[in-house]
C-alpha cells in the first residue's frame, strides 16, 4: 500500500512523469492507473490488496444442495451426471460432500452467518486473552 501511495503522490505532487515513476516503484503503467482509479474511488483503503477468487461456494446453492439431499435420500447414492445435466454444471464430488457436511453441522443457520459468528467469537477470545 504505502509504495502506490508513494507512486501516486510522486507524480501528483513532485510532478513526476508517469513513465518515470513506475519504474522507480517496479510497477507497470496499467498497475499506476489501477491504482489510481482505486484512490481516487475508496481513498486509502483502496490501495489495500483485495482478497482474490470467490467469496463463498457460488455453484451448490441452497436449490442444489435440496437436490442432492432428495437424491441421496431416495438410494443412498448420487448420480454426478443427473446433477450436471438437471443443474448444467461441473461440481467436483468432494466439494458435495464438504457442503453436505457442513449442512449437517449447521442446519438452521445460513453459510454467510455461520461464518461471521465463528469469525466474532475469534475475535472476542483474542480480545479477552489481552
Amino acid at each position: 500500500m504505502r509504495v502506490k501511495y508513494e507512486m501516486l503522490r510522486g507524480v501528483h505532487r513532485d510532478a513526476q512523469r508517469i513513465t518515470d515513476a513506475c519504474a522507480a516503484f517496479g510497477f507497470s503503467r496499467p498497475s499506476f492507473y489501477q491504482a489510481q482509479a482505486a484512490f481516487e474511488r475508496e481513498g486509502l483503503s483502496g490501495l489495500l490488496p483485495k482478497r482474490r477468487g470467490p467469496r463463498a461456494a457460488h455453484k451448490l446453492t441452497d436449490e442444489v444442495l435440496a437436490f442432492v439431499a432428495q437424491q441421496l435420500g431416495e438410494d443412498q447414492t448420487l448420480a454426478w451426471p443427473a446433477l450436471a445435466q438437471h443443474f448444467d454444471l461441473t461440481v467436483h464430488p468432494r466439494s458435495i460432500e464438504r457442503a453436505l457436511m457442513r449442512a449437517k453441522k449447521n442446519p438452521s443457520e445460513p453459510r454467510a452467518t455461520a461464518a461471521r459468528t465463528r469469525r466474532r467469537q475469534w475475535w472476542k477470545k483474542r480480545r479477552d486473552s489481552w
